[in-house]
């Protein structure tokens, strides 16, 4: 998937479509059940990550680990078969830096408080429960090469596409640029290169929903898998994703008219944004760093049916101010998964 989680279950019957899960930019995010065996492991309490406090969006105050654990435990919207569904609070990262509260150091005591026998992992994380895993992974990647759909995205973006449909194909890879690595673009890659996976051939097919003062609601589409595939690709549009501190800097303007800048030309800062978009969004120039990527995992098929998730909180406030269209289903005619 082009994003670090998504919402997956095996098993049991058809996901509900009042089902709500959603994470960090609207991301819904699994966890998974082991086979049935147990392992010794433990939340460190009192520790580093008890010290560490979460902010949850939506709520004005920073989340104290035990209270985070309240909420995970009140968000599990299912539980049924190898998987457990649960909707995590955007702001409380899967992985997390070390001594930072996350969803991964959370599971053993959220497990406990459940009162599962079986040690929960999140699905597509290195330790995740490997059978869950390749059968998703198996099931995403034919639904691929059968050229569907099985994700789909919304993003709010500052700019307008010039079409209101189209595709985004370009290789992508990863570049040393100083003392960190970045995903940039190659837009005529080698078969050598190909071959020996060094650049990966990517595709995402966009579609705009809605327009409003330079703003734009878009469909993602991906056809293919890249980290950061998607803000990438919205960078190629000249219409980053809104929130985007780490690829939007390449967008550049020179008399309103926007132009894509090498990478190397174009250091990580926070994304810039003119006054009367600040205004429109009620930031002030000191809050743009707190400004979230607006990129939203709006539906996930799975083998048993589509699971689709609301934007959080920000991202709808982000639509009223912007004048942009509501939530909507993705399209159906967009080559749909057949019944599995």
């Amino acid at each position: 998937m082009a994003t670090a989680a998504g919402s997956e279950r095996l098993g049991g019957r058809s996901a509900r479509p009042e089902a709500r899960l959603y994470g960090p930019g609207g991301v819904p995010t699994p966890a998974s059940a082991l086979p049935p065996r147990r392992r010794s492991t433990a939340m460190a309490g009192g520790g580093t990550a008890g010290r560490v406090l979460a902010r949850a969006a939506g709520w004005g105050r920073p989340l104290a680990p035990k209270e985070t654990l309240g909420l995970l435990e009140a968000s599990v919207v299912h539980r049924q078969g190898a998987l457990l569904a649960l909707s995590k609070p955007p702001g409380l990262p899967v992985l997390g830096r070390p001594g930072e509260l996350s969803l991964v150091l959370l599971l053993p005591a959220l497990r406990r408080r459940l009162g599962l026998p079986a040690e929960l992992h999140v699905v597509k994380a290195p330790a995740s429960c490997h059978r869950a895993t390749e059968q998703l992974q198996r099931f995403f990647a034919d639904a691929r090469r059968r050229g569907q759909y099985p994700v789909t995205y919304h993003a709010v973006t500052v700019g307008v596409p010039a079409e209101a449909e189209g595709e985004i194909r370009t290789g992508l890879r990863w570049q040393q640029q100083g003392d960190t690595t970045v995903v940039v673009p190659v837009p005529a890659p080698g078969r050598r290169s190909l071959a020996r996976k060094e650049v990966k051939s990517t595709l995402t097919h966009y579609r705009v929903l809605g327009a409003a003062g330079g703003c734009a609601l878009l469909q993602l589409q991906p056809r293919t898998a890249f980290p950061e595939q998607l803000p990438v690709h919205l960078t190629l549009l000249l219409c980053p994703a809104l929130g985007d501190h780490k690829h939007s800097s390449r967008v550049g303007r020179v008399l309103g008219v926007p132009f894509l800048l090498p990478p190397e030309a174009a250091p990580t800062r926070t994304q810039m944004l003119d006054e009367e978009l600040l205004s429109r969004l009620g930031l002030s120039p000191q809050q743009l760093h707190r400004l979230p990527l607006h990129l939203h995992l709006q539906q996930l098929v799975l083998p048993e049916g589509p699971l689709c998730a609301p934007p959080p909180p920000p991202f709808l406030r982000t639509l009223r101010r912007l004048g942009l269209p509501g939530p909507r289903e993705p399209s159906a005619t967009r080559s749909p998964l057949p019944p599995h």
